[in-house]
């Protein structure tokens, strides 16, 4: 970490040091001082516990078949984000809570042997993170790999014995199943790929330079094809990249299904940098499937990813994009400047933007939501807390319209704010960073000694099949995902 980045920590820490709200052994806040709804909140946990545990913190699902291409963007989502569709909103959530379960399920801890892996198999990632409610069925875990240095954006594990030195799980393919497919009006497939937590790295770590991405002058970051495009002979579980692995399963599934006469749709999620590899691979979907399949993004704190001819070849081949941003957060709005996109709207602006290298734009539609005006979130400067995917769905759950205050009816628990932050109101008297594998996943063993435990075979990470075509062993996912209904009850 050089000077510049130390100086740059230090002040922020100092900063947010100062400005703390009060910890144990501190006065609170008079409770008339709370915002009505988190007095509300407080009311249930503290005088009516069991009506809290029993409050519904989600929307009742509903048949959404006669709207699907409404809602996945073939309008540019006009006329439904101001105010905000309650449809809409509940599809939104859901693949974020697609895009937070790459987080939930991931191994951050550094000295553990398996660090950069996902903790459970793919047949059993929702059942564990509570998602079976959406109806989807995981058929292929993705992994990825980088040749160029992006400190955090691909975790390394310190042990001696690690899975992998060089290779990351990056994400998932899962599918909607028979009786999700049916309340959806067509078969939905979806790819949640993980960001990164630390938005302070990115300042320092992301790669200005625009690279060339297939023909004509469409080019995007550097860093983040190389996380797309990146694979290496001798890695047992990047020999194919991430594009070629997610690529081979899409290509399964979407022969399969559109053969037996379904319509099928693609809706690609992530976070931060998940939100980048989302648009490549976005790309690379509505170029293979061509109009057989329509492609939509629907991305959190994306950065900027690449050049005016990206955006509008995204735009040519109908890809359909929408990016929710929280008006604080930081990552939003890098690589690039703010001033040069504004360029890009006038004739003269977009020629001298066409010809700087530098030039970054942002692609399809926004959603800002506000953190202002959550009623429930610390108002204190948190580059973290800004850019935590779980604050974003928070806000989106209470967004209504640009100009409205915090939805009244919201649903989503707070308590999920504080799953991997500290953002929570003290008043509501939720832990911080609550969300812990027990004793670090550490365990006492007969000999008196807390170590790692050795994971059984089925729980070891699964590396895609050597196959020259990269295939993944499992041909039996599809037929699965028509029976998940059956798993579920």
């Amino acid at each position: 970490m050089g000077p510049k980045r130390i100086i740059t920590i230090t002040l922020v820490q100092t900063w947010t040091f100062l400005n703390m709200s009060p910890r144990c052994g501190s006065s609170l806040r008079q409770i008339s001082s709370i915002p009505i709804q988190a007095r509300k909140y407080l009311a249930l946990e503290q005088d009516m516990p069991h009506q809290r545990s029993d409050a519904r913190t989600m929307s009742m699902k509903e048949n959404i078949s006669s709207r699907w291409r409404e809602l996945h963007g073939s309008k540019c989502w006009e006329n439904l984000l101001e105010p905000l569709d309650p449809s809409l909103r509940r599809e939104i959530v859901k693949y974020g809570e697609f895009a937070q379960a790459a987080y939930d399920s991931f191994d951050f801890e550094t000295y553990s042997k398996y660090c950069g892996s996902n903790y459970y198999r793919k047949d059993e990632l929702f059942d564990k993170l509570h998602l079976t409610r959406h109806g989807y069925k995981v058929t292929k875990y993705i992994y990825a790999m980088s040749d160029i240095d992006m400190p955090r954006w691909v975790e390394t594990s310190l042990a001696d014995s690690a899975w992998s030195k060089e290779s990351n799980w990056m994400g998932y393919v899962a599918v909607s199943t028979d009786d999700e497919s049916e309340s959806l009006g067509r078969r939905d497939i979806v790819v949640a790929w993980r960001g990164t937590i630390a938005p302070a790295e990115w300042v320092q770590d992301v790669k200005v330079k625009l690279t060339p991405l297939g023909e004509g002058n469409v080019k995007v970051e550097q860093g983040f094809l190389s996380v797309y495009t990146t694979k290496s002979s001798s890695s047992k579980y990047t020999k194919k990249s991430a594009s070629q692995q997610v690529m081979k399963e899409l290509k399964k599934l979407v022969s399969s299904y559109k053969g037996k006469g379904e319509q099928v749709s693609l809706t690609i999620t992530g976070h931060s940098l998940g939100g980048a590899l989302a648009l490549l691979n976005a790309h690379e979907a509505a170029t293979t499937f061509s109009n057989d399949v329509p492609v939509s993004a629907i991305t959190f704190a994306g950065p900027r990813v690449g050049n005016i001819a990206f955006r509008d070849k995204l735009h040519k081949i109908g890809v359909k994009v929408l990016r929710v941003v929280n008006k604080l957060d930081m990552v939003p709005k890098i690589p690039g400047f703010g001033l040069m996109e504004a360029m890009t709207q006038n004739k003269l602006g977009r020629s001298i933007a066409q010809k700087l290298h530098w030039t970054y734009v942002h692609v399809g539609v926004e959603l800002e939501v506000n953190m202002s005006k959550s009623p429930f979130v610390k108002h204190e400067f948190d580059l973290v807390g800004f850019h935590s995917l779980e604050v974003y769905l928070h806000l989106v759950d209470g967004h209504y319209s640009s100009k409205s205050e915090f939805r009244k009816d919201a649903k989503r628990d707070p308590a999920l704010i504080n799953k991997s932050t500290d953002m929570l109101i003290d008043e509501l008297k939720i832990p911080e960073n609550w969300r812990q594998f027990s004793n670090k996943g550490l365990v006492y063993n007969e000999y008196g000694r807390w170590v790692e435990p050795a994971r059984v075979e089925d729980d070891l990470p699964s590396p895609p099949s050597e196959s020259s075509d990269g295939d993944d062993s499992d041909d039996s996912s599809i037929d699965s995902a028509s029976s998940q209904e059956d798993q579920m009850n």
